[in-house]
């Protein structure tokens, strides 16, 4: 069952929408699962009705909302490719992590589900890892996420357990960012981190060409065994 719900900002001066997948019964946790640059779309939809029928409830905030309410576009158009590059540079990413931390206490105060985890896909890839080390959240899962390597000196401040699946080829994120991400996090005590060699950003997206289905496959794989473990 999905609906459409209405998050208060910290501040509680405004409100966004955020996607809810429910499951059957009661939900055994709560995830956050945070967008790619291409707004909460049909692919990030799915990512939440799955995970509702794992047990969980899934919640995507729409974290775009200051720039423009609803935006959802196509990886594979290169005009909505394009337009997405664009909103990127526009987001302010700190106000996007306090946007995150008032769904997690929205999920918590209002949903009444105590244990909450993240998961997030390109931007919000990044978006998981700041959340890890910005806020309370209980499990943080970033899939190719950007820019990592420039926010390792957050690292200390990470108390809860994190993940990350890193694609060898990606285009966004070069060896030399990968070799970093290694350098700061291999012997942090709360992160794991997974390669997969030869793919690409965007392998694991629900629809779409970016998709490798095997990989897609054993990376949900290690986020789902992660997930059962830390937010049981």
């Amino acid at each position: 069952m999905s609906e459409t719900a209405k998050i208060p900002t910290l501040e509680n001066d405004a409100t966004f929408d955020a996607y809810v997948a429910r499951p059957e019964g009661e939900p055994k946790a709560a995830i956050v699962v945070i967008q790619e640059i291409f707004g909460v779309n049909p692919g990030i939809r799915q990512k939440c009705d799955k995970l509702a029928a794992d047990g969980y409830l899934a919640v995507a905030p729409d974290l775009f909302w200051r720039l423009e309410p609803g935006i959802e576009l196509d990886p594979d158009v290169e005009e909505e490719f394009q337009a997405a590059l664009g909103h990127m540079q526009n987001f302010d990413q700190d106000a996007g992590i306090r946007d995150i931390e008032a769904t997690i206490h929205h999920i918590r105060r209002e949903m009444g589900v105590s244990k909450v985890g993240c998961v997030g896909y390109c931007l919000g890839g990044r978006l998981a890892f700041m959340t890890a080390a910005r806020t309370d959240v209980d499990a943080s899962v970033g899939y190719y996420g950007v820019g990592i390597d420039g926010l390792l000196d957050e690292k200390h401040a990470i108390a809860h357990p994190v993940m990350l699946h890193i694609p060898t080829a990606d285009g966004f994120v070069d060896a030399d960012t990968q070799a970093a991400m290694h350098a700061g996090l291999d012997d942090h005590h709360k992160a794991v981190l997974h390669d997969y060699e030869g793919l690409d950003h965007g392998f694991a997206t629900e629809v779409g060409k970016r998709r490798d289905e095997e990989a897609a496959n054993l990376a949900d794989s290690r986020t789902a065994a992660f997930f059962a473990e830390h937010l049981a």
